[in-house]
């Protein structure tokens, strides 16, 4: 699968797993909603004392499984590595995120203010590579 394919269909499915890599060595799962920004960058918010946060720290690499809203049906892998992006600098981000997924927000003050106080940050993913290329 072509990477942008793959980024062409995360644009219309947010639901994803994402993997990093503990310091044993073993995965780390989280489900996370996922969007792409204007560069083409998978994005994910999470909160800056998420374990996932600590992994990409340590080891930038990342694998990315997103699925459509139901489950069942076509599914995209991604593998690439992740910058972390924090506030403020993340703040025009975070808010393309949510209105890329779902839309204009009723108070975008508060908005702002529940980004500073959860701690928020973005995950950027530059994707390397996508797949499946077979089914089967």
């Amino acid at each position: 699968m072509e990477i942008d394919e793959a980024i062409e269909y995360v644009r219309r499915n947010h639901h994803a797993v994402l993997a990093t890599i503990k310091q044993d060595g073993s995965p780390q799962l989280s489900p996370v909603t996922v969007g792409v920004d204007g560069d083409g960058h998978a994005i994910i918010s999470t909160r800056q004392t998420a374990y996932k946060v600590r992994h990409v720290r340590r080891n930038p690499r990342v694998w990315l499984c997103v699925f459509p809203d139901g489950f069942y049906g076509r599914w995209v892998q991604l593998e690439g590595t992740a910058d972390i992006v924090e506030l403020p600098e993340a703040m025009d981000g975070l808010i393309g995120y949510y209105r890329d997924i779902s839309g204009e927000h009723p108070d975008w003050d508060d908005y702002r203010a529940a980004m500073e106080r959860d701690q928020r940050l973005l995950l950027r993913i530059s994707i390397a590579k996508a797949g499946p290329d077979v089914s089967g």
